[in-house]
């Protein structure tokens, strides 16, 4: 299979946020593919809401977005050193859908934040967040963009030529997974 299908999934809800550009020249670099941007602005998981009204529409669309795809990237932002909770909240609620999505799924995983860091811790807990679904995260290079408002140019892409070269070593990386 030469034409993939890829979800991304942000954990900032911002128009502009790093994250989202990140995966967006994540999916450039990974080259020909369907790209698909999830919606994460869903209500916070609330079990008396599961049982009254069921999975929420857009829940359950991300759901099936999660299965259509091939494989996942997500980009977290560092919150008080840990994924934003717009992300937890989405994972919350996927993982209460009947479909099982993320079991078997290649994942790829990166962070960007304002700070120094570049969200490193932020995406350590992610992976172990996503270790009960069973899903098969690349284990790496890992990718946290630093300062991130400062490496992009205006036209998405990273300017900095380590960052760029990490992003295309994961994406290999991820084109293997799938693969296999």
């Amino acid at each position: 299979m030469s034409h993939y299908k890829l979800l991304l999934i942000s954990g900032s809800l911002r128009a502009e946020a790093t994250n989202t550009k990140l995966l967006r020249e994540a999916a450039r670099v990974f080259g020909t593919a369907e790209v698909e941007l999830a919606d994460l602005n869903l209500p916070l998981y609330d079990g008396d809401l599961e049982e009254r009204s069921g999975i929420p529409e857009q829940v359950q669309l991300l759901a099936e977005q999660i299965v259509a795809a091939d494989a996942i990237l997500i980009a977290t932002p560092e919150y008080n050193k840990a994924p934003s909770g717009v992300l937890k909240n989405a994972l919350d609620w996927v993982s209460r859908t009947k479909a099982a999505p993320w079991t078997d799924k290649p994942v790829a995983v990166m962070s960007a934040a304002a700070g120094r860091g570049g969200g490193a811790q932020a995406e350590v807990i992610l992976r172990s967040m996503m270790q009960p679904f069973m899903a098969r995260v690349v284990p790496g290079p890992a990718i946290n963009i630093a300062t991130s408002y400062e490496q992009f140019d205006d036209k998405g892409h990273l300017v900095s030529e380590r960052y760029a070269q990490t992003l295309t070593d994961l994406m290999s990386a991820l084109r293997k997974e799938i693969g296999r």
